[in-house]
């Protein structure tokens, strides 16, 4: 298991130093290079120049990325040229918003998406079957920034049960952190616990059928042993394998969700940073969305090896 996991865990470092070079050749292929990106309106060689001598980005491709290299593994992505701030001290104050909300949307994912799939593959083609699947393609069809417009109407301005937006730290008030990722995490988990669902439903209507099932049935077992301990445990690994690539695509989501409800998150940084031109600052975030996707793909060929004793000795 553990030479199977270093062979995992190398793939990723190898992947994240490959994106690495995608990235900042990216970044310095725009047309007329991102010296004149970060001139803006400014289209006079003197400025244009002094930018280029600043950033370094008058020296071969090839030094510049050994120069950023360098400093990336040491922490250091660098400075952002329209705020002056670091662009690693800025993605640190960031990161644990963008972390929390994808972390809260797996949870209502979690907590809706497998028991409705469990339902359904326990009466397919009853009214809990068509219930479920009905609410997992509404939550695959609404749009993300529509159905929080549409909490935000019903629960904020109607009712006034949560605060419309804004961000309070965890550790500074843990209750009101709640109240305002409660509905962004909703909204980001909605459209995941569809998918949840449907793969459940699948694996575990799947697994009913198996011969264990039928056994443990004629054993006289209790339908919650047969379907929670046996047909649902061994549904698991597929069930992983979505959470894990659908886990991926949340902080994708989260770029809309965060703009929504007004969160200092991840998603905030890169749309401003691409309405700023600050191209270092987007260079910094894909970075680190790239890292979290492979860190993210690694924790899931771990829970592998501990759902699948078949694999821990590969």
């Amino acid at each position: 298991m553990i030479w199977h996991l270093a062979r995992r865990a190398g793939a990723a470092l190898l992947t994240l130093l490959l994106a690495s070079m995608l990235v900042f050749a990216a970044v310095r292929a725009l047309p007329g290079g991102p010296a004149v990106a970060l001139a803006a309106e400014s289209n006079d060689p003197a400025v244009i120049t002094a930018i280029e001598h600043k950033y370094g980005f008058d020296q071969p491709i090839v030094v510049q990325y050994w120069n950023w290299l360098g400093l990336a593994l040491r922490g250091d992505l660098g400075q952002s040229p329209g705020t002056g701030l670091s662009v690693s001290a800025v993605l640190a104050d960031r990161i644990p918003v963008t972390l929390e909300l994808a972390l809260l949307a797996l949870l209502v994912a979690v907590l809706l998406g497998v028991p409705a799939g469990v339902v359904a593959a326990r009466r397919p083609g009853r009214a809990g079957d068509y219930l479920a699947s009905a609410t997992a393609l509404a939550g695959l069809s609404i749009p993300h920034f529509w159905f929080g417009i549409l909490l935000i109407l019903g629960l904020s301005v109607g009712l006034h049960l949560l605060p419309a937006a804004g961000f309070v730290p965890i550790f500074v008030d843990p209750w009101g952190n709640l109240e305002h990722m409660l509905m962004p995490a909703v909204v980001l988990g909605a459209g995941f616990a569809a998918v949840v669902m449907r793969q459940t439903r699948s694996s575990v209507m799947e697994a009913l059928r198996s011969d264990y099932v039928r056994t443990a049935r004629a054993k006289g077992l209790s339908e919650w042993d047969v379907v929670g301990r046996h047909a649902l445990r061994n549904s698991l690994i597929t069930v992983v394998t979505v959470l894990g690539l659908q886990l991926a695509t949340l902080l994708i989501g989260a770029v809309v969700v965060e703009r929504v409800f007004v969160l200092p998150g991840l998603g905030s940084m890169l749309l401003d940073a691409v309405a700023a031109r600050d191209l270092l600052t987007v260079q910094g975030i894909v970075l680190v969305l790239v890292a979290g996707v492979l860190l993210i793909n690694f924790v899931v060929d771990v829970l592998y090896t501990v759902l699948d004793p078949r694999l821990r000795g590969s």
